[in-house]
């Protein structure tokens, strides 16, 4: 009989998307097939100190878009770079964990951003989703639009500002290079954290001091009127995409409260109603980005199609959510490939990689 593949979930995390994650992971772990993976579940706290939970459950039985709320019998967790087995618990016992592989559900700082995949291949150890760089690359909204600008992806017009020079801005300046309304969002952040969409002076201040809470590097970014389309890709060099969905928010845009909060926040369509050409393009569009930007494993690539039919890309999310609302795994179900085959999928990517990078160190 088959072994059991040794699956550790990690979830929370430092950023400001902690309940988030928690959420996505909850579904993560529920879709894992108890006949082939053995599930750890790995908690990281706002501090950063990392905990085996006792069971999956306590996770599952979370309360909604809370904090975890049981860690009674939570474990303290360090990790031994070079070891075989390289997590063990902080007691008495120093016991090893068997894990053969990380899933990261953690969205944002921390998680997203290349940190967490530059310690996971300092332990050596297969991890889903995409690697140092390209998790990098496609956290910072700037770098990202220049990569795929550069490559002759369109995208939207933008200025970058660092937090100390932000009283040198003239709200004038900006408009006449970006128009009204306008985008104001930290580089850095997901899940629409500390986004604002500014028609007037008042509201620009407002919405400099919002972002400036959570990044030191502020994009201004000119609004694209059109339809919210999101694409999910899944592969290596050799990526497939799913087919598209549409967000519909009821809000002034698709802000964390509609996301998360407010359970009449948005509509999904699913499939969007496109034209068979607009949805090739868009498939096409979605894995050339995802390959420009570096991904690997997973990302939802996220578009404005505009009245005149121009795609303009928005931005890519590694970690994209695994929510009850969150159109990864959904359009993957739509496309053909339900939840379970999902997880099966992406864990076989992430063995793939890691055996690939590990045979060019031993060459």
């Amino acid at each position: 009989m088959k072994s059991k593949i040794n699956i550790a979930v990690l979830l929370g995390g430092q950023s400001s998307e902690h309940e988030v994650s928690i959420e996505s992971a909850k579904n993560v772990i529920q879709a894992l097939d108890p006949k082939c993976y053995q599930t750890h579940v790995i908690f990281i706290n706002r501090q950063g100190e990392w905990f085996l939970m006792e069971s999956p459950q306590a996770v599952l039985d979370n309360p909604h878009m809370q904090p975890m709320s049981d860690l009674n019998s939570a474990v303290p967790l360090g990790f031994q770079p070079g070891h075989r087995a390289p997590f063990f618990l902080l007691s008495d016992s120093k016991q090893h964990l068997p894990i053969d592989v990380i899933f990261p559900v953690l969205h944002g700082a921390h998680g997203e951003d290349g940190t967490l995949q530059g310690m996971l291949e300092l332990l050596n150890i297969p991890y889903v989703g995409a690697g140092v760089l390209g998790s990098s690359i496609a956290m910072d909204k700037e770098f990202a639009k220049r990569q795929l600008k550069a490559s002759g992806i369109p995208v939207s017009d933008w200025i970058v500002i660092y937090k100390d020079a932000l009283q040198t801005l003239d709200f004038d300046s900006v408009v006449r290079e970006l128009g009204l309304p306008l985008f104001v969002k930290p580089v850095r952040t997901g899940s629409s954290v500390g986004v604002s969409k500014v028609k007037n002076r008042e509201a620009f201040d407002q919405a400099l001091k919002l972002a400036a809470q959570y990044d030191d590097k502020i994009l201004l970014e000119t609004y694209i009127p059109g339809r919210e389309i999101e694409c999910a890709v899944l592969g290596n060099h050799a990526p497939e995409a799913s087919l598209p969905g549409e967000i519909i928010p009821h809000h002034e845009f698709y802000s964390y409260d509609a996301k998360y909060l407010d359970p009449e926040g948005a509509s999904l369509k699913m499939p969007a109603e496109l034209d068979k050409e607009i949805i090739e393009r868009i498939q096409e569009m979605a894995k050339k980005s995802f390959v420009i930007l570096g991904c690997e494993g997973m990302a939802r690539i996220d578009f404005f199609l505009t009245s005149s039919g121009e795609l303009v890309v928005n931005e890519a999310n590694t970690i994209p959510g695994f929510t009850q609302i969150s159109m990864y795994p959904k359009l993957w179900d739509l496309t053909g490939l339900p939840y379970p085959a999902l997880m099966d999928r992406l864990i076989d990517l992430a063995f793939e990689r890691h055996a690939k990078r590990k045979m060019l160190e031993l060459s």
